[in-house]
């Protein structure tokens, strides 16, 4: 008589074993109009931020890669300027530029739209999606503004009839709901591919930029309806001095009538941006750093393409 035991393992040696998964990775273009929370929603897929995130439309200048990683798929979301109609200076074009290659050069394109809202830009976003040819998925943003949540409804239905999305997702980056799903629907929609950045990489973008970024976040907060879009940030040395970081960054301004208006009566706005981004910038180096910020004047930058290149824009 036969014991079970044997018949048992003799079976499992001669079945064929199953098959892993394969691993995905690829390039998730976030598209859309400026200020529907593209930025907000790549901070908290990555949770942590790399993107700026303010009130003032076209806060996002760059392209910014946030990595998110799984055991199955690796996916590089890239944050895109938001694409905008009627900017008639240089640097607005290159913003576009800058979205309009992304949405192209992405393996999937993640629509972003503001739930119950939609306006011309979100049209001609759509178009551009259309044009590329690239498939897409459609991310309804800021749903838990919504209540009750039956009226995205008929949203989601028009949305879903403007175009042959392969998934609309409702999400609120503010309060992480839904965000695990759009991960897995995305991730499932990648190509098969070897991992594309190394495990521990958040971004692609190096320290300068961030420590840049964030002064040029807490220069548009404190401005507000002044002159942000007149200014650039670049961070000009970076040393150790006595076992401290000691950063040197420069805010270009577009004419000299705006720097007092930077700097501020006896340099106290200068003073409040500087301590606000001080102590971001000491958390993301893990230690207190010493910030010094000097406004200086390139004339009408943003409408110079050579200037644009230096500063990274173009």
């Amino acid at each position: 008589m036969n014991d079970p035991s044997t018949d048992i393992d003799d079976l499992s040696a001669g079945a064929p074993a199953a098959s892993a998964a394969p691993f995905r990775a690829g390039f998730a273009a976030l598209v859309g109009r400026p200020n529907v929370g593209k930025s907000t929603l790549l901070n908290a897929l990555v949770g942590e931020k790399l993107s700026i995130v303010t009130p003032r439309p076209q806060t996002t200048r760059h392209r910014i890669v946030g990595l998110v990683h799984r055991p199955e798929a690796q996916i590089a979301f890239v944050d895109t300027p938001g694409l905008h109609v009627g900017g008639k200076r240089a640097l607005n074009r290159a913003m576009n530029r800058t979205a309009g290659a992304a949405l192209v050069d992405a393996d999937i394109v993640v629509f972003v739209v503001e739930a119950l809202r939609w306006y011309a830009e979100d049209e001609a976003v759509m178009q551009r999606i259309r044009d590329s040819g690239r498939p897409a998925l459609a991310v309804v943003s800021k749903a838990d503004l919504i209540q009750p949540r039956q009226l995205l409804l008929p949203f989601i239905a028009e949305l879903a009839a403007r175009h042959p999305f392969l998934g609309i997702v409702p999400v609120s980056a503010r309060r992480d709901e839904n965000l695990e799903p759009l991960v897995s629907a995305i991730a499932a929609l990648l190509p098969e591919s070897p991992p594309l950045f190394d495990a521990e990489d958040r971004t692609d973008r190096d320290l300068h930029f961030r420590i840049s970024e964030i002064v040029r976040e807490k220069l548009t907060l404190e401005l507000n309806q002044e002159v942000p879009y007149g200014i650039a940030v670049g961070v000009e040395r970076f040393e150790i001095e006595d076992g401290r970081p000691v950063v040197h960054v420069v805010i270009w301004v577009d004419r000299e009538g705006q720097k007092p208006i930077v700097i501020g009566a006896g340099g106290t706005r200068l003073k409040r941006v500087g301590t606000a981004a001080r102590r971001e910038i000491s958390a993301l180096l893990d230690g207190r750093c010493h910030l010094e910020l000097w406004v200086k004047v390139r004339e009408n930058w943003a409408d110079n393409a050579a200037a644009l290149r230096s500063l990274g824009l173009e």
